[in-house]
Order: C-alpha cells, then sequence, then structure tokens
C-alpha cells in the first residue's frame, strides 16, 4: 500500500498539470458552447408545475412572482398561510393559471410528505422543487453555544433536513417528469463567516449533499445549486447586519437575484453565485486560502471592532453634547 501512495505522490500531480494544459482549455470550449445552446433554447415554463418552500417572503417570494410571470402553476409552502395568500393572489395576477398554498413547516418529516403529496394530488405532476425555505441564527459569543443549543439544531432542521425530506419524498414525480431541484443555498457554504458557524455548515451540507444527488441522479434529475451572497430580505435588516458584521457588505435586490435566478434554472446552470463578482473568491479559496483567511478576519473582526468602538463612541458624544 505505501508503495501505491508513493507512486499516486507522483502520478497525479504530473497528471494534473497535463490536464491544466491540453484538457482545461477543450473543458472552457464545451462549456462556452454548452452555455450558448441553453442561453438560446431555454427551458418553457407554461404549464408547468413548481413547488417552492418557504414561498412566504425574500426569495422564495419572488421565485413565486418570476415563475407566475412565464405561465407556471404554482404550490407555495411555509409556515405563514396568511402571508402565502397573498403572494398566490399576486402571482394570479402576474399570469400563473393556477395557485395553492399548503401551510407546512419543513423540518418536519410528515409534513414534506404531506405538501409534496397535495401537490401531486392537486396537479398530477411535479416539474420543479425549489428548496428555499431558511433560517439564520447569529452566534455572538462562542460562550452562547449552550444556550443556543435548540436554535443551531432548529437551523439545521429547517435549512439542512427540510431540503433532504422535501427532496426524497419528490424524487420519484421528478423522475417522471425529468425535472429540476433548485437549491437555495448561500455563499457562507463555501466560507468560513465568523458568527455563523452553524449556518454556514447547513448550507455547505446542502451543497455536499445536492453534489451527491447530481453524481446519483445523472440525466434524470437537473440541480441547480444557487450561492447567493448578502439579498435584501427580512432576514437582512439592519440589526442583522450590524450583528453579522456585514453591514459593509454590498446587498443585492431581492428583484435582480431572482431574475437572475430563474434564468439560471431555465438553463439548466448547475452552479450559479448571485453577484457573479462573488466567484473571484471561490477563486482564491481554492488557491490562496491564507489571503482569504486574513481578508475574512480583517473584515468581520479587526473592522468589527473598530466599528463597534466608533459607533460606541459616537453614542457617548452625541449623549454629552444633549
Amino acid at each position: 500500500m505505501d508503495l501505491i501512495h508513493k507512486l499516486l505522490n507522483v502520478v497525479l500531480p504530473i497528471l494534473t498539470i497535463f490536464m491544466l494544459l491540453f484538457l482545461y482549455p477543450l473543458v472552457l470550449l464545451f462549456r462556452f458552447f454548452n452555455y450558448f445552446i441553453k442561453f438560446a433554447f431555454p427551458e418553457e415554463l407554461a404549464g408547468k408545475v413548481a413547488l417552492i418552500t418557504g414561498a412566504s417572503s425574500g426569495i422564495g417570494e419572488y421565485l413565486a412572482y418570476e415563475y407566475a410571470k412565464r405561465g407556471a402553476r404554482l404550490a407555495l409552502v411555509a409556515r405563514r398561510k396568511e402571508q402565502l395568500e397573498v403572494v398566490a393572489e399576486r402571482a394570479r395576477e402576474l399570469g400563473s393559471p393556477e395557485v395553492i398554498v399548503i401551510s407546512a413547516d419543513v423540518s418536519k418529516v410528515d409534513d414534506c410528505k404531506r405538501f409534496v403529496d397535495e401537490t401531486i394530488h392537486h396537479f398530477g405532476t411535479l416539474n420543479h422543487l425549489v428548496n428555499n425555505a431558511g433560517v439564520c441564527y447569529i452566534q455572538e459569543d462562542q460562550d452562547q453555544r449552550c444556550s443556543l443549543e435548540l436554535d443551531y439544531v432548529s437551523l439545521m432542521d429547517i435549512n439542512f433536513w427540510g431540503s433532504v425530506y422535501a427532496t426524497q419524498f419528490a424524487v420519484p414525480h421528478l423522475r417522471k417528469s425529468k425535472g429540476k431541484i433548485v437549491v437555495i443555498s448561500s455563499c457562507a457554504g463555501w466560507f468560513a463567516l465568523p458568527k455563523l458557524g452553524i449556518y454556514c455548515a447547513s448550507k455547505a451540507a446542502m451543497i455536499r449533499y445536492f453534489e451527491t444527488l447530481r453524481v446519483e441522479f445523472g440525466s434524470d434529475i437537473g440541480i441547480t445549486i444557487v450561492t447567493p451572497g448578502v439579498v435584501k430580505s427580512e432576514i437582512t435588516s439592519d440589526k442583522w447586519l450590524s450583528q453579522a458584521n456585514l453591514y459593509w457588505a454590498p446587498m443585492v435586490s431581492t428583484e435582480d437575484c431572482v431574475k437572475t435566478v430563474l434564468d439560471s434554472i431555465r438553463r439548466g446552470d448547475e452552479y450559479l453565485t448571485v453577484p457573479r463578482w462573488m466567484g473571484i473568491f471561490f477563486m482564491w479559496k481554492t488557491l490562496c486560502p491564507e489571503i482569504l483567511k486574513w481578508i475574512t478576519r480583517f473584515l468581520f473582526i479587526t473592522c468589527s471592532k473598530y466599528y463597534q468602538e466608533n459607533k460606541k463612541s459616537c453614542l457617548s458624544d452625541k449623549g454629552h453634547i444633549e
């Protein structure tokens, strides 16, 4: 076995150099033509059935509107039924011929089975499953680990297990329709962000799980993994941005984000990062992780301390003047 490992240590670097010099240009050429074909002939959504979790607000809500504009039939899922009804009515006005709302909690297995079954019972088919439901809790201090244990479990149940449950029940129907799974993960699934460790872990778990399913499904079911940056929504309030030390981060409007996402879904892309410039950090993470670690620490730790100190100083000065 030692001989095999030594041989691989020599052979694999040589093979990698060969691939970069000769095969990778061919891969890039293939990607270009593949993208051009998909761009020229995107999927038509009129009459197709899309099941969207977490559809009462944010990305899920606006995805419902974009699907509706293209004539898709919708099954909207969230815990807040009253808000779902408002979204459903708007979707009908925008062009969806048929919309149903289902109040459910994706962290519960029985609820996931129920909303998939209700969708199939009503429409008879399922073309797109959009795993969008998610929450985010901030860990202010490492000492909070025990006190927030229930929040951590809940976060993983909703963000990760909720998408797993829904997918498992939807897969037989998606196979029949040659459908698609859309995974709304996060750039946090690729990067280490202070105070968001469990959230990052839940989003990373989503990425790895659905990458594995992509290998297993082959061409039977398409999977688009979306990794948004900071998107303006209910979650990203000024208070949340301050607590997460993301007050400096450029935000993307929900409308712009969702339009890009739906275009990507229709093309059948495997991955999409919004905004696109965030993709450069993936390269940094691969080629020079030390630099990315220093930048992250500078932005989230050093700058945060400076910001908080200045904020306290300004508040103190203001109070002295008054």
